[in-house]
């Protein structure tokens, strides 16, 4: 069983920058794909992004138009979302997930362990 455990997030002012970080508990860490969603109130939950297993392929989604960037840290068993430039309609529960598969995804159906959220908050 994978656990996924989000920190990093908070209230912040429009126009500053947060780093999210997503650590797993399992050694086999280092061999899955690994994605960011968010989900605000009322709305679907929404694909971020996500980066393949040796962190060589990365996908965003639309809206982040080069403000975030997606990394991670396999010694540390530790992914990253590095959040620049934030705005109000950033604000939403930001969710880590891993999947059993080879390949990172944009859909979070292909994704099989969630953690439990971290909540960011963009005043304007």
């Amino acid at each position: 069983q994978v656990r996924l455990v989000e920190s990093g997030g908070g209230l912040v002012q429009a126009g500053v920058s947060l780093r999210l970080s997503c650590a797993a508990s399992e050694r086999t860490f280092s061999a899955r794909p690994m994605g960011w969603f968010r989900q605000a109130p009322g709305k679907e939950r929404e694909f971020v992004a996500a980066i393949s297993w040796n962190g060589d392929v990365t996908y965003y989604g639309d809206f982040v138009k080069g403000r975030f960037t997606i990394s991670r840290d396999s010694d540390k068993n530790t992914v990253y979302l590095q959040m620049n430039s934030l705005k109000p309609e950033d604000t939403a529960v930001y969710y880590c997930a891993a999947r059993e598969g080879n390949r990172a995804s944009t859909f979070s159906s292909n994704y099989d362990y969630w953690g439990q959220g971290t909540q960011v908050t963009v005043s304007s």
